[in-house]
């Protein structure tokens, strides 16, 4: 009998390819198997962002590339997930592609899992659910091709947004902010590390939030605790901040617990007070100054990545040279630029008019990206003869590849197998993109990790806490 095989296509977020790995996962635990080629799938998903227009266009178009397939061969599940179905689902897209078999929501394998389970007559109650059902909750059991090859992995911890910025379309596809308890991601934690993992980010829209939408719950600072205890795990991450909820109390956990990088990511959006007040970001560009001036007192030598949408509606030029001229003065290490592309329901597509033309987005766009370039290739060249502690993830070009603890990404050669390993590297080379050098040493430090009371782990789950 041949093989039963899926097939996932994957855009957007870092909670989406988490997401993909929870299905392909439940996917393997009912006996298929992967396959690069949807065309020789049995089971085809698609996993879609729409954060913005051009994300949303090619999911259209790679769910319309599926049609003949599906004329083809019939019998094939064709599955569409994501926030292109979003929270809600959506009868529109159901009438528009009828050859769709399964829509889920984001974060959801449960969908597609019942159908395939009805549809060949198994039922859910006699599956052995801890080892085919555990990306659902708690324990998740990766992928077949990335078991012990698998080294840094993302664990979402809040699911959803409330905090409802005008341009962003999250709340409306993810959700209201749900929180998962402490015990079910420091089992998944646990799991992953038994399976080789040995680097964790954990994930949130607005990651500080975690435990906000519980009474009395506990916060992130209380989460990167738990996990900091795991065995197997040799560094943590966290990502995406808001400056509103980047605390002293969060700051100063990270300072003090060794496994945690001093990596932060927390988006500006922009650099006028106007724009900002209009994006409904809740700070002003003074405030994100000095919350930048703190994170670098609180963690000397750390690294800042920030977000910033150029061409928002009543963007002058004027107001994008404000947010020019932040972005020059903080030298930050990171800058992901977007042009603003308006989101059905948001506050900005119904009530603001999108009058910033696609050339001038593109101009300011490319004058951040010219600027940023500069300021990453002045910030490299001071590591140039230093020696850096990177974690290995494995190779590219021939070369082992791996990233520092401020998320530098290092290439190097050397003979070894080095996966997943933690190696001195002294940096010969470097540019905007990435550091090249040699390796001068092996190991890690032997600190243990802070302990966390009791009381937090086994604390009862609210209700509302649950998944």
């Amino acid at each position: 009998m041949a093989p039963v095989r899926y097939h996932i296509w994957t855009a957007g977020c870092q909670m989406n390819v988490a997401d993909s790995q929870r299905v392909a996962s439940a996917l393997e635990g009912l006996g298929y198997h992967s396959t690069p080629v949807a065309e020789q799938a049995d089971v085809v998903v698609l996993n879609t962002c729409v954060v913005r227009q051009s994300a949303e266009d090619r999911a259209y178009g790679r769910l319309t590339s599926l049609r003949p397939l599906k004329e083809r061969r019939p019998e094939v599940v064709i599955n569409l997930m994501g926030c292109l179905v979003g929270v809600r689902g959506s009868p529109e897209l159901a009438a528009a592609y009828p050859f769709v078999d399964v829509f889920s929501p984001p974060s959801d394998p449960q969908p597609l899992i019942d159908h395939l389970t009805q549809a060949d007559g198994r039922s859910l109650e006699n599956l052995q659910t801890r080892d085919r059902f555990a990306a659902m909750d708690g324990d998740l059991l990766l992928p077949v091709d990335e078991r012990g090859r698998l080294v840094s992995a993302h664990v979402p911890v809040v699911y959803g947004c409330s905090h409802a910025c005008t341009f962003c379309i999250i709340p409306f596809r993810r959700g209201p902010e749900r929180s998962r308890s402490v015990g079910q991601i420091v089992a998944e934690v646990r799991s992953l590390a038994e399976q080789g993992v040995r680097e964790v980010t954990l994930l949130g829209q607005i990651v500080d939030r975690y435990g906000m939408d519980v009474p009395d719950g506990p916060n992130l600072s209380d989460l990167l605790r738990a996990v900091h205890q795991v065995d197997g795990i040799r560094r943590i991450r966290f990502l995406t901040s808001h400056p509103n909820w980047m605390s002293e109390e969060l700051l100063q956990t990270v300072a003090e617990l060794e496994r945690v990088c001093e990596h932060i990511e927390v988006p500006v959006q922009a650099g006028d007070d106007e724009v900002l007040r209009r994006m409904r970001r809740g700070y002003r560009a003074d405030d994100y100054r000095r919350l930048i001036d703190r994170i670098r007192r609180r963690l000397p030598g750390g690294s800042i990545a920030t977000d910033i949408i150029v061409g928002f509606p009543g963007e002058s030029e004027s107001q994008f040279q404000r947010t020019y001229a932040l972005l020059a003065e903080l030298e930050l290490d990171v800058a992901h630029l977007a042009r603003y592309s308006a989101r059905p329901r948001t506050v900005a597509a119904r009530r603001m008019v999108d009058d910033v033309s696609e050339p001038e987005k593109m101009l300011r766009f490319q004058q951040l990206e010219e600027l940023q370039t500069g300021i990453v290739e002045r910030l490299h060249r001071r590591l140039l003869g230093s020696e850096l502690e990177v974690l290995v993830e494995g190779r590219r070009r021939g070369r082992w590849m791996g990233r520092t603890r401020t998320n530098k990404l290092v290439f190097f050669e050397s003979e070894a197998e080095l996966r997943g390993e933690l190696v001195q590297v002294k940096i010969e080379h470097t540019g905007p993109w990435s550091l090249r050098g040699s390796v001068t040493g092996y190991g890690q430090s032997s600190r243990a990790p802070a302990l966390l009371p009791l009381a937090i782990l086994n604390q009862p789950i609210p209700e509302g806490f649950r998944q």
